[in-house]
């Protein structure tokens, strides 16, 4: 049996297939991963290091509030929030990818959806005390940035924070996925109510000095 495609190799085949429907590949990445076809995407257990480092390490459960991760994926950086006490929603695109977070974590407080940033539910607009978005908007095609990232300020609840987490662009760049952000777009999160608390370029692991990095910038609505 021939071994898995990479996933990487597969997102490169797949992100700019269906331009009509800039979404609907991750589902396709998914499914082929269920199927062994490729190796698991995005498979990690911890949270994102520059969510873990914003989050700190307060006691389990000191936390309260209502959180949401955008694009879940196996829901890691969902169960972390979860076990800092927030009460969390996950959410993805791909049924697929949902199934595989409840699968992975069973018995988990988090609450496992299907959602698409551009036709969110109406019952989430402004639910979320704190909404963490992690290289989604980042994985699709630039023609729909506006949209998503208008979908993503939208799920912050008044006085709620919003930490966007995406990969840095010193101009833009068509060649993707990913469509990394340059400072335009990710100052773009700040709109709607929204201001900028900090905007920072960390550095990418192993990256030569003066490549670009990962942005990570928070958001408040007042």
């Amino acid at each position: 049996m021939p071994a898995p495609r990479s996933w990487q190799s597969e997102t490169a085949r797949l992100g700019n297939a269906e331009p009509s429907d800039p979404t609907g590949w991750f589902e396709r990445l998914w499914s082929s991963a269920a199927h062994g076809d490729i190796t698991m995407p995005w498979d990690r257990v911890d949270p994102h290091p520059a969510l873990a480092s914003w989050t700190g390490a307060p006691a389990p459960g000191a936390a309260s509030g209502t959180a949401v991760v955008v694009g879940c994926g196996l829901g890691a950086d969902a169960e972390h929030l979860a076990r800092l006490g927030y009460q969390t929603t996950g959410f993805d695109v791909s049924p697929t990818a949902v199934q595989a977070a409840r699968d992975r974590n069973p018995g988990s407080s988090v609450t496992y959806a299907v959602g698409n940033l551009l036709d969110l539910p109406p019952a989430w607009a402004g639910a979320f005390d704190l909404v963490v978005e992690i290289y989604t908007v980042q994985a699709v095609n630039r023609s729909v940035r506006d949209a998503l990232t208008a979908g993503v300020r939208s799920l912050v609840a008044p006085g709620g924070t919003l930490l966007a987490v995406q990969g840095a662009a010193r101009r833009p760049d068509d060649d993707g996925p990913p469509w990394p952000l340059t400072r335009t777009e990710i100052e773009a999160f700040g709109r709607d109510g929204l201001e900028a608390v900090s905007i920072e370029e960390l550095a990418a692991p192993g990256a030569a000095p003066g490549r670009p990095g990962t942005w990570r910038a928070e958001f408040r609505r007042g």
